[in-house]
């Protein structure tokens, strides 16, 4: 059998590394084919070094001589920039590509692997809020299978009945640091307060949406571009436990359940190797360690970003694009101590009501929607 070939978009992150760990594990199945990272050099450097891919690219292209020279005595093709991460995933070669970049600029690199006809492990989340009328009407013209990574997305994925209608996604949510604080405290909480979160271990960004609940807002614009439900049919569900990954409601009223540890390798493997399920050296779910699972309802008042999420999906049209941007900026700036973190969801309702709405679905678009509402949330902070 021979091995599938992966191209990694965003090697370097959470997700990035965690693939490779997968690959390493399943060494006789799978090949890190392409790595590529945006800023982190030694990183991208050092896992290049140890897997040998056919190629790497820094986007950043101010870091291309660095790559270069210290991959000099390997056999790695290097690139560098935006263009060269949409040109390599299209090598004849890649079978798979993970799309793990964070944020809007994951969006052109999977659009071109989809035109390619690769099959897409999808763990960017911003390309199916920004773009999934979009991303769904190539997949189908390229007859080209999508497979979710995030671990909600992949359980209601595993749950799913062929033939039989979903009437409610379940989505689950830890609830983030912060679900006990009140309003005021929440004025006052710091940057590392929000990037303690208390189940998963992700980058900054990912970690800083997950305390507003806007990851999670995320997650419901890509479920319905997923699995073809309406907004009305998805429920956010808060388990702060993280054992419950997501839940699928049939027609009958039945209800299935993924359950697993919180660990990134397991979905990323399954969407390696769907429709099989490979052995793997991860932990189980140890049931008589458990003193309870409990389920709240979100504060979509104390957290607004949830809601802002569900009304620009029942926008539709580029207001999830608009959204995106808007949070992108906000979520910088609170890193950067610019901004407080109650002021995120200001600065996305702001730009929402400043931006020109249009119902449209192509690319062009959705680059100068993403371009105007970062400059018009810039000039907000």
């Amino acid at each position: 059998m021979n091995k599938k070939r992966i191209a990694i978009l965003g090697s370097t992150g959470s997700i990035g590394t965690q693939a490779l760990q997968v690959i390493e594990e399943h060494s006789d199945l799978y090949e890190a084919y392409v790595l590529t990272a945006n800023n982190s050099v030694d990183k991208l450097i050092a896992q290049a070094r140890q897997c040998v891919p056919s190629a790497v690219v820094i986007a950043n292209e101010t870091h291309y001589e660095e790559v270069k020279n210290a991959l000099s005595d390997l056999p790695i093709k290097v690139y560098a920039g935006a263009e060269a991460l949409c040109q390599v995933v299209q090598d004849d070669n890649v079978d798979i590509v993970l799309a793990s970049m964070v944020g809007f600029a994951g969006l052109r690199p999977t659009i071109s692997a989809i035109k390619a006809k690769k099959m897409i492990a999808l763990a960017n989340k911003e390309t199916l809020v920004v773009a999934g009328e979009l991303i769904n009407r190539l997949a189908a013209e390229n007859q080209v299978p999508i497979l979710p990574v995030d671990s909600e997305h992949s359980a209601i994925f595993q749950c799913l009945e062929p033939g039989n209608r979903i009437e409610k996604i379940l989505l689950t949510c830890s609830g983030g640091p912060f679900r006990r604080l009140t309003p005021q405290q929440l004025g006052t909480v710091t940057k590392s307060d929000a990037l303690a979160h208390p189940t998963w271990n992700m980058g900054a960004k990912i970690t800083i949406d997950s305390a507003t609940l806007m990851n999670k807002g995320f997650e419901v614009i890509e479920a319905k571009w997923l699995f073809g439900v309406t907004p009305d049919s998805i429920q956010v569900v808060v388990h702060p436990q993280s054992v419950i990954h997501s839940m699928v409601q049939f027609e009958d009223g039945a209800v299935k359940a993924q359950l697993g540890v919180p660990d990134m390798r397991l979905p990323i493997q399954y969407a390696f190797s769907y429709p099989q399920r490979l052995k793997s050296s991860f932990d189980r779910v140890d049931f008589f360690k458990m003193n309870a699972l409990t389920f709240e309802q979100p504060d979509t008042e104390k957290f607004r970003c949830l809601a802002l999420a569900y009304e620009a999906l029942r926008q539709g049209g580029n207001m999830p694009c608009i959204v995106n941007a808007a949070n992108e900026i906000a979520n910088r700036a609170f890193i950067d101590d610019r901004i407080s973190f109650t002021r995120i969801s200001d600065i996305i309702e702001q730009t929402m009501a400043h931006s020109d709405f249009s119902a449209e679905s192509s690319l062009e678009l959705y680059l100068e929607t993403d371009k105007q509402a970062r400059a018009y949330a810039s000039q907000l902070i």
